[in-house]
């Protein structure tokens, strides 16, 4: 293994924190005239997730940073797609894609070549969960060549029975050709991917820049460093879950620098130019989703904020401690609760909260206003507050805030 350098830099755990907020979107103002698509550029990657309480994850990303956007906004903005600026074919061009990044992700479009890496080993993996049925695969490829776009349902289905595992043949086998990259998703339907061949919506300047691992590795470890501003080994490996010897092996050739950060015990790698101007700003108050790339690696939201985050929609429900899809809150750059929410009509229900002390309440009061009126809430209901001798200044505070 080649040898690192010597860290030249020392922050405080407190820079680390700002500088991870700024890296993040979440200190100093956004620049809104880029919107949506401005914010996935930013973090490089945009989680999916099935799971929707108060929005789909996707949605929830953009909201916590630039405020209440429209819903069909930020879908649009994610799949709508952009006319080249110099007029010439195709006539469009998809500004993302989705793909395997720290887990099914929107990318930008631009990363498509950077991705290559991990195409080429999907197409040379021994073993997959799902048969092959023979013959399925260039069926599909086939049917897509000929009338363009379609979703697993029109290719002939996506399950064999009810169960949520029990792909179809044409599921698998179009699944199987989004990993190999011979087909894309740059849109959803409904919540349902729409599989269309590479070759046809992946803009051609792109499709054909083939890069080594090393180029593609190098670049995915920079637009972490970049999104998380500073970082761990682990954190960096996490952002689009590489191996920690694929990002030992770029680490020193990738445009970050060394650094070593107050308690945290282990080197650690910051984006440069996040070093240049103390982190300064407004600070966001907002629910977050579980999901969101500032706190999706348990590990480093506790070191980072000395926070306890994990989701628990997929543990039993006698087990949870705070609820199935409980949303940290962030208030003045620090994680000062957590609220389980549901919709009841125009009511936001709070089902549990979990407030950091007194002087929590008027944040958590105002992000979960602000998120009522983002779907369209008119009350905002409490059901259980961790602390009893909290509800009645929460209560009372949600009351004056939406009066």
């Amino acid at each position: 293994m080649t040898s690192l350098p010597r860290p030249a830099t020392e922050l405080s755990a407190d820079e680390a924190r700002r500088i991870a907020l700024r890296a993040q979107g979440f200190l100093g103002a956004p620049d809104r005239r880029s919107g949506v698509r401005g914010v996935l550029r930013h973090l490089g990657a945009v989680q999916l997730d099935t799971i929707s309480v108060l929005a789909r994850s996707h949605e929830l990303i953009p909201y916590a940073r630039l405020g209440a956007v429209g819903r069909k906004t930020v879908d649009s903005a994610y799949w709508t797609p952009t006319a080249p600026a110099d007029g010439t074919p195709p006539a469009t061009r998809p500004h993302a894609f989705e793909y395997w990044s720290h887990a099914a992700c929107i990318l930008p479009i631009e990363e498509w070549p950077h991705f290559a890496f991990r195409r080429r080993a999907y197409r040379a993996r021994p073993h997959w969960n799902h048969a092959l049925p023979d013959g399925v695969y260039d069926q599909v490829i086939k049917q897509l060549r000929a009338e363009g776009p379609l979703t697993a349902t029109d290719l002939g289905g996506a399950k064999k029975t009810s169960e949520w595992w029990d792909w179809s043949g044409t599921k698998v086998a179009v699944e199987r050709a989004l990993m190999y990259g011979e087909v894309v998703c740059t849109e959803r339907r409904s919540w349902n991917r729409v599989y269309d061949l590479a070759e046809r919506a992946v803009p051609e300047s792109l499709l054909h820049d083939e890069l080594d691992d090393a180029e593609c590795l190098r670049r995915l470890v920079r637009l972490a460093g970049q999104s998380l501003g500073v970082g761990t080994r682990a954190d960096i490996a996490d952002y689009h879950r590489l191996k920690g010897e694929q990002v030992d092996a770029v680490i020193a050739d990738s445009g970050l620098v060394p650094v070593t950060v107050e308690g945290w015990g282990k080197p650690a790698w910051a984006d440069p130019a996040a070093l240049e101007t103390a982190p300064r700003g407004r600070h966001r108050t907002t629910l977050l989703s579980p999901f969101d790339s500032l706190v999706w690696e348990r590990a480093r939201t506790e070191r980072i904020f000395g926070f306890t985050h994990r989701l628990e929609a997929y543990v039993p429900k006698p087990k949870r401690v705070y609820g199935y899809f409980a949303m940290p809150v962030l208030a003045g750059g620090h994680l000062v609760g957590r609220v389980d929410p549901a919709r009841e009509g125009r009511t936001l229900v709070a089902k549990q909260v979990t407030l950091d002390g007194l002087k929590a309440v008027p944040a958590v009061a105002q992000a979960l206003v602000e998120a009522a009126s983002w779907v369209d809430c008119t009350d905002v209901r409490v059901e259980r507050v961790d602390a009893p001798e909290l509800r009645e200044p929460l209560t009372a505070e949600l009351a004056r805030a939406l009066a």
